[in-house]
């Protein structure tokens, strides 16, 4: 049975749900002004299908986001941080033992920070998403940052602010299994959120050739905020990587089976 509960980190109480289970510990980190509810409701993640391959499921809303509380310093939201608490909860519910993870675009930006700083924590990992990096991240900063001059001149806006921005083609016809474009944060914490996120990239690419553990790279076709480009360049830079690259928001779906079926085979 799930039970849910919160853990204070570095001033923040990160709320998670643990679904139970004997066997290994996978994380789940969700993506940007989302939480762990809304891609289970997506179909990002399926504790099910996790539970059935003897895994043990932690998903946790990032500080800020969903249950979690936060504070408004854009310091707090950068992905190297959110990976620090990442590893502060890995020692918390797997201590001395490596966990598997599971990501999606912040959380798969969060994961990779992890890795750069202790890869020894973990096993295995599915990265979802990927987000703009390097060459591609300028355009998405500016993004961030208009956005969040919006939301602070006009804070009522900001749900319908962030439920204009575009919803990439592959979803178009099938809008319920798209990452849910309300925000799961705060309007007051927002703006620092979305600043977080504007002054992050990912980890250098000579810091990402080192890892060498298994790592199972997802990607969704036609959506500029998550370049397919990214997935390639990841794929490339990690010697155990293979890449899977969704053309419909049917394959989409099948991304718990195949996380689910990555994990298990590993350990």
């Amino acid at each position: 049975m799930a039970e849910s509960g919160t853990i204070t980190i570095d001033g923040a109480a990160l709320a998670y749900t643990d679904h139970g289970g004997e066997g290994p510990v996978v994380f789940h980190a969700h993506g940007l002004s989302s939480c762990s509810a809304n891609e289970t409701e997506a179909g990002l993640i399926d504790p099910a299908a996790l539970r059935a391959a003897g895994l043990r499921l932690i998903a946790y809303d990032a500080r800020g986001h969903g249950g979690s509380s936060g504070r408004a310093d854009p310091a707090d939201y950068t992905w190297d941080n959110l990976a620090e608490d990442l590893l502060a909860l890995a020692d918390v519910f797997s201590p001395g033992v490596p966990v598997h993870a599971i990501g999606v675009s912040m959380g798969t930006a969060t994961i990779l920070h992890a890795l750069t700083r202790r890869p020894e924590r973990f096993r295995s990992v599915v990265l979802g998403a990927p987000p703009t990096a390097w060459a591609t991240r300028a355009a998405q900063v500016a993004v961030y940052g208009e956005l969040a001059a919006t939301i602070e001149a006009d804070p009522a806006a900001a749900v319908s602010t962030m439920e204009s921005m575009p919803v990439p083609e592959i979803f178009a016809d099938a809008p319920n299994q798209a990452p849910a474009p309300a925000p799961a944060v705060d309007p007051a914490l927002l703006p620092a959120v979305l600043r977080g996120a504007g002054a992050s990239d990912l980890p250098e690419p000579d810091a990402l050739t080192g890892l060498t553990l298994p790592v199972l790279l997802l990607a969704w076709d036609t959506d500029l905020g998550h370049p397919v480009s990214t997935t390639e360049r990841l794929a490339e830079l990690l010697p155990e990587a293979d890449a899977h690259v969704s053309r419909t928001a049917a394959d989409v779906g099948t991304w718990p089976a195949r996380a689910a079926e990555f994990f298990a085979t590993r350990g």
